[in-house]
C-alpha cells in the first residue's frame, strides 16, 4: 500500500472545514497536524470534525518546526498572514494549497511566487469554481474563436445583503474586504477565459457605507469595520482589452449586473449569481450573426457530476494532490493569481490615491 500524504492545516476557521472534509474524502491522505493562534481552537476544530490522531499547535511555526515530514499544508488563515505562512512552508520544502485571495498586496504575491520558484514545490490557490463545467465552458467559448477578438468585459457580482464579520471586516486581519473575498472569483472567471493578460492601468473606487451603518449592519463588530464592502474599477489590459469591474457585500440591488464578454464576432452574457457558489446563474447567451442575421444562441447549464459546492472542493483538493504525486505543474498557476492579486491591490491603491495608477508586476 502506497504511503499516504501527510497534510497539515494552518488556520482552523470556517474555511478550514471545507479543506478538511475534502482531504478526508481522499483515500491517500491523512491530516496529521493543525495550528491556530487562538488557544484551543485547533483542538476544537479536530474534535468537531472527528479528525483523529492530529497534533495541534498554537501557531504555524510551532507546527512546521515539530512536523518535519509534512508533504503539504493548507493555509486557511486570515488574508494578512497568507504570505507569511505560505512562504515559510515553501521555504521548508512543503507543498502549499493557499486559500483565496492569494494575499493582500502585489509585493506579498511576488514574494510568494519567488518562494515557490526557489522551492520547486507545488503552490495552488483556492479557486474551486475553475473545476465547474459551466465555468470551463466560458473558456472553451473564448478559446474557440467564436467571439473573435475580445475587447471589452463587464464583470462583478455580489449580494444585496451579505456582510461577514470577525476577521473579514478589519484591515489588520483581512487587508481588503469584498474586493478580495469575492472579487477575486469574479476576476478569475473572466481573466482565466481570456488567458490572463497583464494589467496596465487601473482607476478604482471603494466604499463601506453599509458595513459601517447601524441601519444595515446591526452587528456589534461594525465599529471595527474598516475595509471595503463595495468596489468598482476600470482596468486596461494588454491586448487592448478593457475590464469594467464591480463587486459588493451589500447594496440596494439584487445584482450589479451579468458578466458580459464583448468580441468582434460575438458576445457572451453570463447570468450573475446571488452569491459566488462556484457556477453560473443560469443559461448563458451567445450573441452572434449567422448569414447576416442577428442570432442568439442559448447555452444550457451543464449538469455536471462535479457540480455542487462539496464536489468542487473535492476536485480542487484532488488536483492539488495529483500535482504533488505526479510532480506536475500546479492546477491553478501562481503567475495567474499574481495578476489577479495585482489588479485587486491596484484597485485599492487607486481608490486611496483618488486617481488612475499604473500596475507594475516585477519579474519572478
Amino acid at each position: 500500500m502506497a504511503k499516504k500524504l501527510r497534510v497539515g492545516i494552518i488556520g482552523t476557521g470556517g474555511i478550514a472545514k471545507s479543506h478538511a472534509m475534502a482531504y478526508m474524502n481522499q483515500p491517500d491522505v491523512e491530516i496529521v497536524a493543525a495550528a491556530d493562534i487562538v488557544p484551543g481552537k485547533a483542538e476544537d476544530f479536530c474534535d468537531l470534525g472527528c479528525i483523529d490522531d492530529v497534533n495541534c499547535y498554537d501557531d504555524h511555526l510551532s507546527m512546521l518546526n515539530a512536523e518535519t515530514e509534512l508533504d503539504a499544508v493548507s493555509v486557511c488563515t486570515y488574508n494578512a498572514t497568507h504570505a507569511e505562512c505560505t512562504i515559510e512552508a515553501l521555504n521548508r520544502g512543503i507543498n502549499v494549497l493557499l486559500e483565496k485571495p492569494m494575499c493582500v498586496t502585489t509585493e506579498e504575491a511576488v514574494a510568494i511566487c519567488r518562494a515557490e520558484k526557489a522551492s520547486g514545490k507545488v503552490l495552488s490557490v483556492g479557486f474551486q469554481p475553475r473545476f465547474d463545467a459551466n465555468m470551463q465552458m466560458i473558456k472553451r467559448i473564448v478559446d474557440s474563436g467564436t467571439l473573435g477578438k475580445v475587447y471589452y468585459i463587464q464583470t462583478g457580482g455580489g449580494r444585496r445583503r451579505g456582510i461577514p464579520g470577525e476577521t473579514f471586516i478589519r484591515k489588520e486581519t483581512a487587508g481588503i474586504g469584498a474586493l478580495g473575498d469575492i472579487g477575486c472569483y469574479s476576476l478569475d472567471m473572466v481573466l482565466n477565459a481570456i488567458g490572463y493578460p497583464k494589467p496596465l492601468t487601473v482607476s478604482g473606487y471603494t466604499s463601506n457605507f453599509f458595513g459601517t451603518s447601524p441601519k444595515y449592519n446591526p452587528r456589534d463588530d461594525r465599529v471595527d469595520f474598516d475595509v471595503d464592502d463595495f468596489a468598482a474599477a476600470f482596468v486596461r489590459l494588454e491586448g487592448d482589452i478593457t475590464l469594467d469591474f464591480r463587486i459588493s457585500w451589500a447594496m440596494h440591488l439584487d445584482t450589479p449586473g451579468d458578466t458580459l464578454i464583448y468580441g468582434t464576432d460575438g458576445a457572451l452574457r453570463i447570468p450573475s449569481t446571488d452569491c459566488w457558489n462556484g457556477s453560473v446563474g443560469g443559461p448563458m447567451t451567445l450573441y452572434h450573426d449567422i448569414a447576416g442575421e442577428r442570432t442568439e444562441t442559448i447555452i444550457p447549464v451543464i449538469e455536471d457530476k462535479n457540480a455542487g459546492w462539496n464536489n468542487l472542493w473535492d476536485a480542487k483538493i484532488r488536483s492539488f494532490l495529483d500535482a504533488i504525486i505526479n510532480k506536475t505543474e500546479s492546477p491553478i498557476p501562481s503567475w495567474q493569481i499574481l495578476i489577479n492579486q495585482a489588479i485587486i491591490d491596484g484597485i485599492a491603491k487607486s481608490a486611496e490615491a483618488g486617481r488612475e495608477i499604473a500596475i507594475d508586476i516585477p519579474e519572478i
